[in-house]
């Protein structure tokens, strides 16, 4: 994930009405509303320039799976750069760590990538997945137990931080074969480097944030190197694999592909179920019909991440000048993709602003991209949070949003969104 890279100032979209002068896509604005801005973009701008962070945001349905069908034109190369140029002290601090990441995955366009995504997708595919399903459901009532208990002492309990981030890691744990660390400091880890790369923190938060960056990095490629990994786990069908030449794949490559894996496989879920289970709480009679209704938790998850995705965009970038929406981009232009806009558009699904957990089309969204980059783990990530809200509707069937919590603290990165709190309380 290298330091952001420079282009040239190119003019602001023509015709764009004045308001989109106001967007800040990192301001608590958008982060808390975005759904009327990315209604305006689409409408008005559906390719626009934004010069605050430089990025030509695409907003329509069919421009988002256009760019994301053709990575020959649009690149991913650009998909894990730092959103924030990252200083020359915390540049010192993961050179230290010896951090670097060759690309491996979501921003790999060469000839080796369709071999290791192969390899990450047997172990996040289907079948494996549905195998996997005991040890879910097993792992979430464990810590929803431990959720009521808190609600029975405290009257209230906060199932973000004690339940939806914590379920994923553990899963991941499982399903890899980690052991010897804690979850909560793979969490910690996993979260410093999202907001490293993807959000705009100070100089001396990016410090701070590389150092926990640089012991996740330092951790995965003990790991990785140590040579003690199973043959049937993840690192051993890494350290195993052949690239397309035919050697071996280099440790600083396998070493990549398992950051990757680690954020998206315990961050990002944790945030989809994070907004599943808000989401459901603040639906009316929906939290006491989950548990007994077949078919709607998965309904419910599949409505969540078409509007409200937690990857709510992703990067690409043009390799030639290309027409897109009827706008003339040149040469490396760097695209955000609303993924999340995409979700709503009108010209795909009917009323999108209404959350229907039977929606015909639903599966129709791009929360998990489409093409060969898409998301390998999109069936793990759709199971837990399936899980993750019949269990808690299960165990925690008399729960209640907290009153006077209608406003949590939002993850508001450039490409992740999710409240960071789910305070409930006993009805």
């Amino acid at each position: 994930m290298p330091a952001s890279r420079a282009f040239a100032p190119v003019p602001a979209s023509p015709g764009v009405p004045g308001r989109l002068g106001l967007l800040d896509v990192f301001g608590d604005d958008f982060v808390r509303t975005p759904h009327p801005w990315l209604d305006l973009l689409r409408a008005s701008a559906p390719v626009h320039h934004d010069p605050g962070t430089g990025l030509w945001l695409v907003s329509r349905y069919q421009d988002v799976r256009r760019v994301l069908l053709d990575p020959d034109v649009f690149l991913p190369d650009n998909a894990q750069d730092a959103v924030t140029a990252l200083p020359v002290a915390a540049l010192r601090v993961l050179a230290k760590a010896g951090f670097q990441l060759p690309p491996a995955l979501a921003n790999n366009g060469t000839d080796s990538h369709p071999g290791l995504r192969g390899v990450i997708a047997r172990f996040f595919g289907p079948r494996r997945v549905a195998t996997a399903l005991p040890v879910m459901e097993h792992i979430a009532d464990e810590l929803l137990q431990t959720a009521r208990a808190r609600l029975d002492a405290d009257s209230a309990c906060d199932l973000f931080s004690s339940f939806a981030q914590v379920l994923p890691c553990r899963v991941l744990m499982s399903l890899l074969g980690i052991k010897g660390i804690e979850p909560a400091t793979l969490i910690r880890w996993s979260d410093a480097a999202l907001e490293l790369f993807w959000g705009r923190p100070t100089v001396r938060r990016q410090i701070e944030l590389a150092g926990l960056v640089g012991e996740f990095h330092a951790w995965l490629s003990a790991t990785v190197q140590s040579g003690t990994a199973a043959p049937d786990s993840l690192i051993g069908a890494l350290s195993r694999h052949r690239l397309p030449g035919g050697e071996r794949l280099d440790p600083q490559t396998a070493i990549s592909a398992c950051f990757f894996v680690f954020i998206a496989g315990q961050s990002t879920t944790g945030q989809l179920i994070a907004t599943v289970l808000r989401r459901a709480l603040a639906e009316p009679g929906l939290w006491l019909r989950v548990a007994h209704e077949p078919g709607l938790a998965q309904g419910w998850t599949e409505e969540v991440l078409r509007r409200e995705p937690p990857v709510t965009t992703w990067r690409r970038v043009t390799a030639q000048p290309v027409e897109l929406g009827g706008v003339e981009l040149p040469a490396e232009a760097p695209l955000l993709l609303a993924l999340m806009g995409a979700g709503s558009d009108p010209e795909v699904f009917a009323e999108p602003e209404r959350m229907c957990p039977h929606r015909p089309n639903a599966r129709r969204h791009l929360a998990f991209g489409v093409g060969s980059h898409r998301c390998p783990g999109a069936s793990l990530a759709r199971a837990e949070a399936a899980v993750a809200l019949r269990a808690a509707t299960r165990v925690l069937p008399q729960v209640r949003l907290a009153v006077g919590d209608a406003d949590p603290p939002m993850l508001g990165l450039l490409s992740f969104r999710a409240p960071l709190r789910v305070m409930v309380t006993a009805q």
